[in-house]
């Protein structure tokens, strides 16, 4: 094999992966699944696909290797291929904010929608952890939050938070994150509990970042 067949291969195979991730919903896909395995089914009905439509994305994501497949019982899951998979969709996800505006005024704009407060960064929190006066919100589904969390965050599910507000204590910071910086459950408890006269504000980042950037993290 000459130096120029060499490369052509050899960029050709590093292409399927780039291809694989040049799709909204594929992008969609792996954010979810940085949280943890989801059957197909799960799948569909966080991305709002169709389970055919999911497979067949998850079906490309799994032949350029980037997610693998597991079994319990009869059931089939989904999970990234290992943590190389979600620190290059994090890369991949900051250099688009940073370079394309019309992302980064998207998200922008989303967070100061509805009076939303500048997002807390992971920086920032660490900080606030050390003053004990702040209360850390997991809004997650139940699910992910006992796959991980950020040490001592209390878990309540964004569709339980308006049922179980009262359990929050008032006059204290309250920061509140989900999957990343494109989820939304935060920015819904955000808004829910400023309405109730708490002091609120969202993560900029989720719990796969601060678990990526080695701070303290508790498994139940």
């Amino acid at each position: 094999m000459d130096k120029r067949e060499f490369k052509n291969k050899a960029y050709n195979e590093l292409a399927k992966i780039t291809k694989a991730l040049g799709n909204p919903r594929r992008m969609e896909i792996i954010d979810l699944l940085a949280q943890g395995p989801f059957s197909v089914e799960k799948i569909a009905e966080q991305t709002n696909l169709s389970v055919a439509n999911a497979s067949q994305h998850l079906q490309v994501l799994k032949g350029a290797r980037l997610v693998e497949i597991s079994k319990k019982g009869n059931f089939i899951y989904y999970q990234l291929t290992n943590d190389k998979v979600f620190q290059a969709w994090r890369a991949l996800r900051e250099l688009g904010l940073d370079l394309n505006a019309e992302a980064e005024k998207l998200v922008n704009d989303f967070y100061r929608s509805g009076e939303k407060m500048k997002p807390v960064t992971i920086e920032e929190l660490r900080q606030k952890i050390s003053g004990q006066n702040v209360v850390i919100l997991d809004v997650r589904p139940g699910e992910e939050y006992q796959r991980g969390h950020i040490k001592e965050a209390a878990s309540i599910p964004i569709e339980d938070l308006a049922e179980r507000i009262d359990e929050l204590p008032k006059g204290v910071e309250i920061i509140a994150y989900c999957r990343g910086p494109l989820c939304v459950y935060a920015d819904e408890a955000v808004s829910l509990l400023r309405e109730k006269g708490f002091d609120a504000r969202r993560l900029k980042e989720g719990f796969p970042d601060w678990k990526a950037m080695g701070f303290p993290a508790e498994i139940n």
